[in-house]
């Protein structure tokens, strides 16, 4: 190629170059809010293309993932607090934690804490409230010697003597600072209040209660509740679905425990909730309030209405309602908002939560709650309702972002009596809701006369209300406020 050739084809190609860079330019929008994307598709995984039975008859949803040379195994099973001996309340949460903390038949505490180490496993066991389970993460070219060590953990659990002990004595400790927080005084009477003082999701342990747990109660609780036909397993990672179902079927083999049935679902509570003005004593500078009454459970068909209608209220952050007005707009609040409670077995709580000066708690009432009565009696507005419905549409794929949570997904489905079409109908059924639909829950589940009020602060301080006279404590429930004791941490009874 001549000279001339060669500086006419470089100029030609800069020429193509700067034309090419332009029309990207134009196609740059001058402002963010033009930006324009291609629709969100996403498509939910089929959750009968991963399950799996057991041999031994175990429900397992396997899904495989060759990245990386890792594996997950979550079990859940049906046991939990509602199963406490009725005097000694405690034995299901310290049974579960023990059960790896303490050792096994075989090896001494210290024993399998250094096998666990060598081969890289991180493993656990836990008793809730409504469920109990195990877990383990490890490489998966060890994943034979970590499962040897992990049947021996859930078998034959030792329950160390020496580790027990330590471990009431973390218990304990934290006992005596449950008045140091005033938020732990809070949610402590706020649950009673609402679910009442006995109900097993609630109750508190004291320090008599504490001290006559033994080694012998947290053996006896594993020979009844721990069962395999119960569970339902969740496997994640580098593995082959077939080869490890029938792994797992082996080990499961032999493996069994007979008794009277696990009584279920879990209790409800039996509680009414007294409405009314309730507050604890605490020199704090600023007040911190709950105020609510019972929420729902997730088979209501009302939910996609409800967590809508929440986001807007108090839910969604700098966008919702009640957090742009006590904190944004009035600065009353650091952080305000609301949440409307899905229970699984039972309703957990509607609740307005946030911390306010003391002078300020009753204005900052006044305001959350004038947000709950417009809800109630005016349409939302079209973009706000669909801000809040695209937040839904648009992060739900989350739900399915790893293996891990897509088997864990499933397996709760079905603890829990859920079907998977429910997820393959979310998005559609967030999307049907209307503005006519979020004012009808409010209307029908914001029950304003039920509301109980529940201050922990300064009364003297609180009491009196804004400066200015916006609003008092005198202006909620007639004035009329029930005291509540400080309670003495370790007995839980008022102190004087």
């Amino acid at each position: 190629m001549s000279p001339r050739t060669a500086v006419a084809a470089a100029v030609a190609a800069l020429a193509a170059l700067i034309s090419q860079n332009a029309r990207a330019a134009d196609a740059i929008a001058a402002h963010p809010r033009d930006l324009k994307f291609e629709p969100l598709k996403f498509d939910v995984p089929k959750a009968d293309a991963y399950k799996f039975t057991l041999k031994t008859g175990q429900t397992a949803y396997v899904v495989e993932d060759h990245s990386l040379p890792l594996v997950n195994i979550q079990i859940t099973m049906r046991a939990g607090s509602f199963l406490d001996p009725k005097d000694k309340p405690g034995v299901a949460g310290l049974t579960g934690g023990m059960m790896r903390l303490g050792g096994t038949q075989k090896m001494t505490a210290e024993e399998f804490d250094e096998a666990a180490d060598f081969l890289a496993a991180n493993m656990g066991t836990y008793i809730g409230d409504t469920s109990g389970g195990a877990n383990l993460d490890c490489l998966s070219r060890n994943l034979d010697a970590v499962l040897d060590l992990f049947f021996d953990m859930m078998k034959t659990p030792r329950f160390q003597q020496d580790r027990l002990d330590i471990q009431k004595g973390q218990i304990l400790e934290g006992m005596k600072q449950r008045n140091d927080d005033a938020d732990s005084i809070l949610g402590r009477e706020w649950n009673w209040l609402i679910y009442g003082p006995d109900h097993f999701s609630v109750r508190q342990q004291t320090k008599a209660q504490l001290d006559s747990i033994t080694r012998e109660d947290l053996i006896a609780f594993h020979k009844t509740w721990w069962r395999p036909s119960n569970m339902i397993l969740a496997i994640s990672g580098d593995v082959d679905a077939k080869a490890i179902v029938a792994n797992l079927s082996a080990r499961f083999a032999g493996w069994n425990v007979t008794g009277a049935p696990v009584p279920w679902p879990p209790p409800a509570p039996e509680w009414t909730i007294k409405p009314g003005l309730y507050h604890v004593e605490k020199d704090i500078p600023q007040g911190k309030v709950s105020i609510g009454h019972l929420g729902t459970v997730w088979s209501n068909p009302d939910q996609f209405a409800l967590q809508v209608m929440n986001d807007i209220l108090g839910g969604g952050g700098f966008t919702s309602r009640i957090t742009k007005t006590v904190r944004s707009n009035e600065g009353l609040a650091y952080h305000a908002s609301s949440t409307f409670g899905i229970g699984t077995w039972f309703p957990t709580d509607f609740s307005i939560d946030y911390q306010s000066k003391n002078p300020t708690v009753a204005l900052a009432a006044k305001l959350a709650l004038e947000e709950v009565k417009k809800i109630r009696t005016e349409p939302v507005g079209a973009e706000e309702l669909e801000t809040s419905k695209n937040g839904f549409i648009e992060s739900f794929p989350r739900r399915f972002d790893s293996k891990r949570a897509m088997a864990n997904l499933w397996a709760q489905d079905d603890f829990i009596g859920r079907p998977h079409s429910y997820w393959e109908a979310w998005r559609d059924n967030i999307r049907k809701v209307s503005a006519a639909d979020v004012q009808r829950v409010a209307q029908k589940y914001l029950q304003t006369d039920k509301i109980a009020f529940l201050v922990v602060g300064k009364w003297s301080e609180i009491e009196p209300g804004d400066p200015n006279g916006r609003a008092s404590m005198k202006e909620f429930f007639g004035g009329q406020v029930i005291h509540l004791p400080l309670r003495d941490p370790l007995t839980l009874q008022p102190m004087k």
